[in-house]
């Protein structure tokens, strides 16, 4: 039998950057917070021998365990869905901070047409641009309207960077830290992209110039360079996570604190409000119920989605007749790009996770899509993130993938081969979703998540044509033979793509085609708010977390003011 445990005023569903901020801003504001993390405790001190590539980005000592939760996964409907056994196209995280800790630090802002994309599309190229099956719509929000969190998550993780990108959208203040260093090699992509028209500028990132100390007195310290971000944790606590900025800002109140091992199975629910959720702790077993005046749900994309199924809360998507939209507009990035080989040798070791620069102009609708069969872009980037020697064999494609020659040709391109990289936008489609499995469950009895999803046409044409820029950008770079990837086919979850999963619980101005309001609050249950890159009503060509994070501080806001009128807030 469940034991119940004392009512808090917050419950936050995971401890990652989602749970940190709503833990700070509502613990802030005077309110008993308690973080539910079915990981276990770390930070910087813990990461002192962490460059062993093997043991992190090859065996993913930081990440979900999933033996005991995974999801399945189809093409499409007619396929059987098997489970993910292994991690592959995307990282799953774990553990307190998630994976805000083991990011590359990249920092976007959406673009302003991303916020209002089935209207701008709409106005620019008619309604027949794409065809009915892609479910295009807008957020019930604007980018105007967001800026102010923007804002704040900058401040909070001391983003570096700067503000010389022609089509982004305005800033109300400079970004908190200067630029990264730039090197000889992003000099390189820098005279290429510029002799070729286009706008350059450094990566906003999350790997600090300097030290810094944010507004909550959080201090950050600044980048040695080391090259081991992603997949990684930072020992020198110059990598934002939430570790080292937000939770310390939430348990410095007094008003919160946070509970491990603690793996929630269930929303609780009485008529239209939440009461509480259901976990257990996954290292006893035992069952406990946290009662509470407000249930946020702060965990990856794939546990929000799958929590409100299994406590059946909202009406989940059918691809079949179109109707509901839990599990809808499920949508992933495509990542079109070119290598280049060459002759002299570079310093490829040294690097940070967000050292780069890129270009914006062939994302968003920064240019003309009228002949082109696809809407939106990718933008294009070089990042110097560090080459590290496991899984780096870069080696043309007239050689073998195994033997002596290979193994020769690995040695000689490692120093003498650069990658150019796009980011690209999916769109959502009616065949694309998330839904429950009806055959797997995981360690607790409840059923997996099953993800049905390939990609459309719009990723092919627009894979294609970014791929293409890739080329030239890479052949004005000086490299003596450059090769484009392969054509896009079917979606392959084994090889790892990107970890930017978006869609599922969807946000917007209409419970009829969305999951939560501007103010990620649910619905049909008025004090239960729904945080994550779930809410995206599609993809972008950027990083997600500066998108997320400025949308958790709203939920904050949403939530006070919840607090002080109650009912529903847009």
């Amino acid at each position: 039998m469940a034991k119940t445990l004392d009512k808090v005023d917050v419950v936050t569903v995971g401890v990652g950057w989602t749970g940190g901020i709503i833990a700070a801003e509502c613990a802030k504001q005077g309110m008993k917070v308690r973080g539910l993390e079915r990981g276990k405790e770390r930070g910087t001190k813990n990461y002192a021998m962490i460059h062993d590539e093997y043991r992190y980005a090859i065996r993913y000592e930081l990440m979900q365990d999933l033996s005991r939760e995974t999801i399945t996964f189809r093409n499409n409907l007619k396929m059987r869905p098997l489970p993910m056994r292994q991690m592959g196209s995307f990282l799953l995280g774990e553990n307190l901070g998630g994976a805000g800790t083991h990011w590359n630090g990249m920092t976007y802002r959406f673009l302003p047409y991303d916020f209002q994309i089935k209207t701008e599309t709409e106005k620019k190229y008619g309604k027949n641009k794409l065809s009915s099956d892609y479910l295009l719509q807008d957020w019930g929000i604007t980018y105007d309207e967001l800026e102010p969190y923007f804002d704040k998550f900058e401040k909070t993780i001391g983003l570096s960077g700067e503000d010389t990108n022609p089509f982004w959208g305005k800033r109300t203040s400079d970004f908190p830290t200067p630029p990264m260093k730039k090197t000889p090699l992003l000099k390189k992509f820098e005279k290429a992209t510029k002799d070729l028209g286009y706008h350059p500028y450094m990566v906003p990132s999350a790997n600090l110039s300097e030290p810094y100390e944010n507004p909550d007195g959080s201090k950050i310290n600044a980048c040695q360079y080391c090259g081991f971000c992603e997949r990684f944790g930072c020992e020198y606590g110059a990598k934002s996570s939430p570790e080292v900025t937000v939770v310390p800002a939430a348990l410095k109140t007094g008003n919160y604190d946070i509970t491990f091992h603690a793996n929630v199975v269930e929303v609780l629910k009485k008529g239209n409000k939440v009461t509480g959720v259901r976990y257990i702790d996954t290292q006893t077993g035992e069952e406990f119920i946290q009662p509470a005046d407000v249930v946020v749900l702060t965990s990856y994309i794939m546990n929000n989605a799958k929590l409100l199924m299994v406590s059946d809360i909202g009406e989940q998507y059918d691809p079949n007749t179109g109707k509901g939209t839990l599990g809808k507009n499920y949508c992933y990035q495509i990542e079109p790009g070119a290598t280049g080989f060459f002759d002299d040798q570079m310093n490829v070791f040294m690097g940070a996770g967000a050292l780069g620069m890129t270009i914006d102009d062939f994302n968003g609708d920064s240019f003309d899509h009228s002949n082109e069969g696809f809407i939106h872009g990718a933008s294009i980037s070089f990042t110097q993130s560090g080459t590290r020697p496991i899984l780096s064999n870069p080696v043309p494609s007239d050689v073998p993938v195994w033997g002596a020659e290979f193994k020769k040709a690995s040695i000689e391109n490692y120093t003498r081969s650069l990658s150019v990289f796009g980011q690209g936008a999916s769109m959502p489609h009616k065949n694309n979703y998330l839904a429950l499995d009806s055959n797997y469950k995981d360690r607790y009895g409840v059923p997996l998540l099953q993800m049905t999803y390939n990609f459309t046409e719009q990723d092919r044409n627009l894979h294609k044509f970014i791929t293409d820029k890739t080329v030239k950008i890479m052949k004005e770079m000086g490299a003596k033979k450059t090769e484009g990837g392969n054509p896009l086919t079917d979606y392959d979850i084994v090889p790892y793509q990107s970890t930017h999963n978006t869609g599922g619980t969807t946000m917007g101005a209409d419970p009829n085609t969305s999951v939560v309001n501007n103010y990620l609050q649910h619905w049909d249950m008025e004090n239960l708010f729904v945080v994550g890159a779930g809410n995206f009503n599609h993809n972008s060509g950027y990083n997600p977390t500066a998108t997320v994070g400025a949308l958790a501080y709203r939920t904050a806001e949403g939530i006070q003011k919840y607090r002080e009128k109650g009912g529903m807030l847009a």
